[in-house]
């Protein structure tokens, strides 16, 4: 209850809830009116924005090999730089409501197969263009071409027609989809000058705050955008700095010392140490995100269906959430979804470690005995080597010869994930069963990381999105689940939370369960006090 008490007080003190529907909120959650009053008084004062100085945020998950393309955006570092220059039509608020940013009112028709977004009149690019609906289109438009390489191909791929009108954005859908302003909130769907088909690396968009120098796998800097649409509400920093730190102890020293104001990925081993330091607040949010082994379906030895099952009753969810997330999360069931989401089926029986039926599933396979290779490197997530090494451990017992193989962390999502048929990665979740499946598990998806190709998948996945019967569409969901979970080359052992941690110099944090620092938007969204 305390942290729905904390966001509504937080939305309220920001003038985006009326005192009257605070109040009613309030009391549903318990609390009386006037405790609830008083709470307001005071959040709202503590709440007033405090403008300028720099606001700085160390980050693992930056390589050398990261670029400013929104569309090619797969690791910590490069989503939040992403976040800090970039808007797009709508973001996804705390409570899973859609904000909206750049488009300002949205509908559709009864079907859900036409979607009309009216485009926010003013907002002015970081190169002084003044942002149209035609930008719009040309964005979503180079997102759709498979050569993007975006990560959002997967969502995008289902709109068959777009046009522009004025300052009116029109989809046509090939099949309905009801979620469709969810899926705009993709963190690739940047809107750029032109759709950035000329330059989609330079960085150019509508956010609070344009680029300065951009030294990737090192820092990020950032100065406030002068003319940005949304002053009153974000981007209160003068200047903002991502400090890419890799290292978790040299991160949280960082912290320590004040040479940065927060910092993401707290190793869970440490949160204890952290929570007895002067001056500094852990903060977590339970929500969508996983740490997963993933498996190529499509390459050898992991083509055979018995193999796969082998490994996935080979590892031990439990030992994992407890020895690697330090009980900060919860057990997976090798498919995406959890009770975060809304249609979660929660009756799906939950798979458990079995040496026995492992080591049947694994002669069954037929395998000839040779190393099976698991790639990982320390920032696929927090704990992710001593996570391979309890699978391995796991593995042994039911005698398959998995191997783990140290990658280094510059390079991993650009040589290793995507590319190597077995490796450690995560996923931060989506706000939608449908962004999340059509985001890896579209057989169309430029980032099907397990390069699941399943014909009934695809038509129940594209089914379902019309689906406006929610007993009908849960059916469908748990169907689609039941499939990756059986067929499927994922391996989810535990759901994490985002534990992170922030110096209490800084205002306006708010608990976020769509993604690491506030979704990306902590930079943006947050203040120094002093």
């Amino acid at each position: 209850m305390q942290d729905q008490m904390n966001y509504l007080l937080a939305q309220a003190a920001k003038g985006r809830m009326s005192r009257r529907e605070f109040m009613g909120r309030a009391s549903a959650l318990g609390v009386s009116a006037a405790l609830a009053g008083s709470m307001l008084a005071t959040a709202a004062r503590a709440q007033a924005p405090v403008k300028g100085g720099t606001l700085r945020a160390g980050m693992q998950g930056g390589e050398s090999t990261n670029t400013l393309d929104p569309a090619l955006a797969a690791s910590e570092v490069p989503f939040m730089v992403n976040m800090t220059w970039g808007e797009m039509l709508v973001d996804v608020a705390p409570d899973n409501t859609i904000d909206l940013r750049i488009a300002e009112e949205i509908s559709s028709n009864a079907d859900a197969t036409e979607w009309k977004f009216k485009i926010r009149a003013g907002v002015e690019f970081h190169n002084g263009q003044t942002l149209t609906a035609e930008d719009v289109i040309a964005t979503l438009r180079r997102h759709t071409d498979e050569k993007s390489q975006s990560g959002a191909l997967g969502i995008v791929q289902g709109i068959s027609e777009m046009t522009a009108e004025g300052d009116m954005v029109t989809l046509k859908l090939a099949s309905g989809n009801a979620d469709l302003p969810y899926l705009m909130a993709d963190y690739h769907l940047v809107i750029q000058p032109g759709g950035g088909v000329d330059n989609p690396a330079a960085g150019i968009g509508a956010g609070a705050y344009k680029v300065v120098a951009n030294e990737p796998g090192v820092r990020h800097t950032f100065e406030r955008h002068a003319n940005y649409w949304d002053a009153a509400r974000i981007g209160h920093a003068d200047s903002v700095e991502i400090l890419v730190i890799n290292d978790n102890t040299a991160r949280t020293a960082a912290l320590q010392s004040g040479q940065i104001h927060m910092m993401n990925r707290v190793d869970p081993k440490i949160v204890e140490l952290l929570t007895g330091v002067p001056g500094v607040s852990i903060q977590k949010a339970a929500g969508r995100g996983h740490y997963v082994f993933i498996m190529h379906v499509d390459t050898a030895p992991f083509d055979n269906k018995d193999l796969r099952m082998a490994l996935k009753l080979a590892i031990n969810r439990q030992e994992m959430v407890e020895k690697i997330l330090g009980g900060y999360g919860s057990v997976g069931n090798d498919f995406p979804i959890n009770s975060a989401y809304p249609f979660f089926d929660d009756s799906i029986p939950q798979r458990e470690y079995d040496a026995a039926k492992a080591a049947e599933h694994y002669k069954a396979s037929g395998h000839d005995g040779s190393p099976i290779i698991l790639r990982t490197a320390a920032g696929a997530f927090p704990g992710a080597v001593e996570a391979a090494q309890l699978f391995q451990q796991s593995a042994q017992a039911a005698g398959i010869p998995l191997e783990v193989k140290l990658e280094p962390d510059d390079g991993y999502w650009s040589d290793v994930w995507n590319v190597q048929p077995f490796c450690a990665s995560y996923w931060g979740g989506r706000p939608v069963q449908d962004q999340m499946y059509s985001t890896a598990y579209l057989s169309t998806a430029d980032w099907n990381d397990t390069k699941f190709k399943n014909p009934q998948f695809d038509e129940i996945l594209i089914k379902a999105r019309a689906e406006l019967d929610p007993v009908k569409r849960k059916e469908e969901y748990s169907q689609l689940a039941h499939i990756l979970r059986d067929e499927g080359g994922l391996i989810l052992p535990m759901f994490n939370d985002f534990v992170e941690a922030r110096r209490e110099e800084v205002g306006g944090w708010i608990v976020d369960p769509n993604g690491e620092l506030m979704n990306g938007k902590a930079l943006v969204k947050c203040w120094v006090t002093a």
